[in-house]
């Protein structure tokens, strides 16, 4: 399996965006587009990539695109961004990556490759549950009163399933370590949190089924200077283990949690 942990961005832009060098795109796009931005990424071993190829979304009984053509790979153990202006269409790709929605057109899957860079086989489907999401503000739809509850929330519950229930139970308490959670008592309201806190409880969510792609919509909104800094330190972790995609409008995101390797091409 692949070590790097190489960053990778990428670009969905309506209008200009006023950013600094070099991310600043040379023309402007009417309709939604996607630029792939070329990355020093070197493997030595066999590898696989989520492949987004070609999608286009159209929302039932419309005749507008809200995304077209859409393409890009993304290495696993690597970090991903994608940023633009709000209503570009980030949170649309966010759901079909997730599986909420189908694409009109184009697929999304997981293409292994082999030491020579040639793929080994066709791509598989990316399966919804191993996609974990984090909307923005997830706080908001916390439901339970203790954070054992709300982390167990969504947790099978038909008979059958004692032996995916074993193991989500063994991945829990690397999951509350791997946040941070350790040293906090697990029958504490989730809503007594901190911003900082609540946000690593919602990644802790996700992280219990080990997804092989975790998204990030806007995980550093609405939080003040210690709780950004606190979720960039643990993002910067993550990136280390997982496939993470980040998805803001605000370029800062990728320069501070990941490396710039990329511009535009």
């Amino acid at each position: 399996m692949a070590t790097s942990t190489s960053s990778v961005f990428f670009v969905i832009n309506q209008r200009p965006i006023q950013s600094p060098a070099p991310f600043s795109p040379k023309s402007c796009y009417r309709k939604l587009s996607f630029k792939r931005l070329h990355q020093s990424h070197r493997v030595s071993c066999d590898y696989s990539c989520v492949e987004v190829r070609g999608v286009s979304y159209r929302p039932p009984g419309t005749q507008l695109n809200l995304l077209n053509e859409v393409s890009f790979s993304l290495p696993e153990k690597s970090f991903g961004l994608i940023f633009g202006q709000s209503g570009s269409g980030k949170t649309t790709l966010l759901q079909l990556l997730a599986g909420l929605s189908e694409p009109t057109s184009g697929s999304i899957g997981i293409q292994r490759y082999g030491n020579d860079g040639n793929p080994c086989h066709s791509p598989e489907p990316l399966p919804p549950e191993k996609v974990g999401i984090v909307f923005q503000f997830p706080e908001r739809y916390f439901v339970a009163d203790t954070i054992l509850n709300e982390v167990i929330f969504g947790w099978p519950r038909l008979k059958g399933s004692l032996q995916l229930k074993e193991r989500l139970a063994l991945n829990l308490q690397k999951a509350i370590t791997w946040v941070g959670l350790n040293g906090i008592s697990l029958e504490k309201d989730p809503h007594s949190l901190s911003g900082g806190y609540k946000r690593r409880l919602a990644l802790a969510i996700q992280l219990v089924q080990v997804p092989d792609l975790l998204i990030l919509d806007e995980p550093l909104a609405g939080l003040d200077w210690k709780a950004r800094a606190d979720v960039i330190n643990l993002l910067k972790q993550l990136k280390k283990e997982l496939t993470v995609l980040v998805v803001s409008h605000d370029l800062k995101v990728g320069s501070i949690i990941g490396r710039r390797r990329s511009r535009i091409s």
